[in-house]
């Protein structure tokens, strides 16, 4: 049975716990890893809906900048890994990206997890000059491009979308070869993307994840694309607190959980992880 690694997710911004002090409790705890997603602002106006249906939530207008916000985090730490879940790949530039990441890489001594996606809302991704249709050819050409100005110098490319010519790129991450890139989404379009380019999965708890149909079908993929299933992780973004799905999922190979905690007032979170450090207790 694969070994369950666990960790935590909530949206950082400035109406809930302190980093440093959320980092430290966790880390104590026992968890592996922390993870935060990104939003750059929220647009008036929106062509696409929100996936979790209603309203926006309002974590979603408050978020710090991921890279800000973590580094305090591993400032307060020593062992917990820290990451993004998801940044919103298609609209950042590519350079300055690749030099955000493995700066980080290196200040926190190599405890980075790149989660990554094209995102959703189209009003947002447009006013940072990308085109919403053209969003997944754009975030792989982004990936292909970060794995080569982290591991070659110089390092040039040229795609549809992003093109620099000979480049040194300074720091290198700390991880070899670079920082485990995973990637957000639920389609077989995104598994197969995953299987060509990534390290690893990050799909989505939210409307339930059924782990063994789940895995048999990433299993599927990866053996259609030529990709060795075993190479690969799978980390489930907002799994449920609950013992015996966790030991499901478990049981049918995820690698890792992030149990999603609530953006509320610092004493409310800290509840929070005492309930997840009881499942945590259970399943270790």
């Amino acid at each position: 049975m694969t070994t369950l690694k666990i960790g935590v997710l909530i949206f950082p911004t400035h109406k809930t716990i302190d980093p440093a002090l959320l980092a430290r409790t966790v880390e104590e705890r026992g968890f592996e890893s922390l993870l935060v997603p990104e939003h750059t602002h929220i647009p008036v106006t929106r062509k696409t809906p929100w996936s979790g249906g209603g309203p926006l939530p309002d974590d979603y207008y408050h978020t710090y900048d991921p890279f800000v916000w973590l580094s305090f985090a591993a400032a307060a730490t020593e062992r917990l890994k820290l990451g993004t879940g998801i940044c919103l790949l298609p609209q950042r530039d590519t350079l300055t990206t690749a030099k955000s990441v493995a700066s980080f890489d290196r200040l926190s001594q190599g405890r980075t997890i790149f989660g990554v996606g094209a995102g959703w809302n189209e009003d947002e991704l447009v006013h940072h000059g990308a085109v919403y249709s053209e969003r997944f050819q754009r975030l792989e050409e982004q990936i292909q491009a970060l794995k080569g100005l982290w591991t070659q110098e110089p390092f040039a490319f040229q795609g549809q979308h992003v093109q620099f010519s000979a480049s040194h790129s300074s720091p290198k991450p700390v991880q070899s070869p670079h920082p485990p890139i995973l990637i957000g989404g639920e389609t077989n379009h995104t598994l197969r993307r995953i299987a060509r380019h990534a390290d690893g999965w990050l799909p989505r708890a939210r409307n339930g994840f059924d782990a063994s149909a789940n895995m048999a079908r990433f299993k599927q993929v990866c053996a259609e694309v030529g990709r060795d299933f075993e190479t690969v992780s799978t980390s489930v973004f907002g799994a449920p607190n609950d013992y015996d799905t966790l030991r499901e999922y478990q049981e049918a190979g995820v690698d890792r959980v992030l149990l999603a905690l609530r953006s509320s007032e610092t004493e409310d979170v800290l509840k929070q992880i005492d309930a997840c450090t009881t499942t945590l207790e259970r399943l270790t």
